[in-house]
């Protein structure tokens, strides 16, 4: 069995908990949840739906790269929104990212997120491994 891996970069926000970006186990990369933190401030970024929908992608984008995927190799996201009326604005924004096969997805409205955001993504994708020696 492959072990686990710690996927990190400065690309994307820095975990605000006990928790990693990411952890691959042999092809398969799982990320943990992106907020619409700004990398390099931590702050939430300013705007709507919309604005913090396109940083929560980016920030996942950079994860992914990081661990040598992307938008193309996404299996499933799981999304969190905290207004199911924004559910439109949000797919305009996720759209962009898989214009074609686009990933299995969950997409639920929930109560409230960290920071007090209006959505989250994770993601299941594969990489491609480099055989270690």
């Amino acid at each position: 069995m492959s072990a686990k891996k710690i996927i990190s970069t400065a690309s994307a926000p820095s975990a605000i908990g006990p928790y990693s970006q990411a952890n691959q186990i042999g092809n398969l990369v799982f990320t943990s949840g992106q907020i619409p933190l700004e990398p390099t401030s931590m702050e939430v970024v300013r705007g709507g739906i919309s604005e913090q929908t396109e940083q929560v992608m980016q920030n996942l984008m950079a994860v992914l790269e990081a661990a040598n995927a992307s938008a193309s190799t996404v299996i499933k996201t799981t999304c969190f929104i905290k207004d199911m009326n924004d559910f439109v604005a949000f797919n305009e924004v996720y759209a962009k990212y898989f214009p074609e096969n686009a990933p299995a997805r969950s997409c639920v409205e929930v109560a409230r997120l960290p920071k007090d955001v209006l959505v989250e993504v994770e993601a299941i994708a594969t990489s491609v491994v480099s055989e270690e020696k």
